[in-house]
């Protein structure tokens, strides 16, 4: 018998509605969305140690997963314990006297300061950011059930998280081969380039931002030294991690570093420590706009292929689209669609499509289209 093949209008209309309706579950849903991201990014960075771990060990799988997370957490557990201690000594060797920099803090706050004709009472602009914070405090402690429901939530955001990134990395693979097993053998070929095209990018993504984060690290680890910033190479690490977030975690450091450079002052350099607090904005107002227009455009850019004005201008974009966490998956998420769109264009237009991938020979897909495909030609 031989089965009605669907007209051209039905499949439009068809494939419409399902866009419409994937849509439609995006916006009804779409406070799930950033948590399956994390879920999928977490997957994604710890499968290749998952399957290193399997090949030497022959364990069951979902074991090895629980090792794996159980790792992890003690290397953070030990990295905090030896960052810890060492900050306390640090803290005792600059000789912190609470009663001086409580005193040092009032002396300031009393002061008055002239700026290009403006008189500015630091006491006064405290009073009343005092206020206001008492004034957005109280509703929130007058709120206790909010507050507790609030906890829970996010409690079960990070069980939500772990679930799915759990499942992800042990079943990831069965989960492809499910989905490559339904697509026309025709299709393979493609589906798979575009695969291992988009692959390819997001492991060079995150080379680029490790390496990047690294080097982040070890120019604010010399620079503090050298103009004696408090705790430098604690801030230097600093950095580096919060370079997964140029401009967040730009702002967050500069905060920190500002409050340890005015009631701290350097270790060395004969400064007052109004003096040294704006040295150190100065110089992290130089480097964010070295690390926005040059950093990362060439380290991450160049890994996608990307032009550096695409990755500025996809930074933004990120941050307005998908918040916090579209800023440091910008520029892998605009490689990735470019990939497809390219597909999609020549496929559109009828153009021959050469994928990168092509260059290197991929083997033939053991899928179940596949196998009854060679069925069918080894067959008399």
């Amino acid at each position: 018998m031989v089965r009605r093949r669907w007209p051209y209008g039905t499949k439009l209309t068809i494939s419409l509605l399902l866009l419409a309706f994937f849509i439609y579950l995006l916006s009804r849903f779409q406070e799930i969305i950033a948590p399956i991201v994390i879920a999928v990014i977490i997957a994604y960075i710890l499968n290749p140690m998952v399957n290193a771990i399997q090949n030497r060990l022959h364990l069951p799988r979902a074991l090895i997963i629980l090792l794996t997370y159980l790792l992890a957490i003690a290397m953070l557990a030990i990295i905090l314990v030896a960052i810890i201690p060492w900050m306390g000594a640090n803290i005792e060797q600059l000789q912190i006297n609470p009663q001086q920099l409580v005193s040092t803090i009032e002396n300031t706050l009393a002061q008055e300061y002239r700026v290009a004709g403006f008189t500015i009472h630091p006491g006064a602009l405290v009073g009343q950011l005092i206020g206001a914070l008492q004034g957005l405090i109280q509703p929130v402690v007058g709120q206790t059930v909010t507050l507790v429901k609030n906890i829970i939530t996010s409690i079960i955001w990070i069980v939500f998280v772990f679930l799915v990134s759990f499942y992800l990395i042990k079943d990831g693979s069965k989960l492809g081969e499910w989905f490559s097993s339904h697509l026309p053998p025709e299709y393979l070929p493609d589906y798979r380039w575009i695969q291992s095209e988009v692959n390819l990018i997001w492991s060079a993504f995150f080379r680029g931002q490790l390496l990047l984060s690294t080097i982040v690290a070890a120019l604010f680890i010399v620079v503090g030294l050298i103009i004696g910033l408090p705790f430098a190479i604690v801030m230097g690490i600093l950095a580096g991690l919060l370079e997964f977030f140029p401009s967040i975690g730009h702002g967050i450091w500069l905060v920190t570093a500002s409050l340890l450079a005015f009631f701290l002052g350097s270790t060395w350099l004969p400064l007052p420590n109004w003096a040294f607090t704006l040295l150190v904005i100065g110089l992290h107002l130089i480097f964010e706009q070295f690390d926005l227009n040059y950093l990362i455009p060439r380290i991450v850019g160049r890994r996608v292929h990307l032009p550096p004005l695409v990755v500025i201008l996809g930074i933004v974009a990120g941050a307005v689209v998908a918040g916090v966490i579209g800023i440091p998956l910008a520029a892998p998420t605009i490689a990735s669609l470019r990939v497809i769109g390219r597909y999609i264009f020549a496929n559109l237009f009828d153009i021959d499509w050469t994928p990168v991938s092509a260059i290197q020979p991929l083997p033939p897909p053991k899928t179940y289209w596949w196998q009854r495909t060679q069925k069918r030609e080894k067959s008399p």
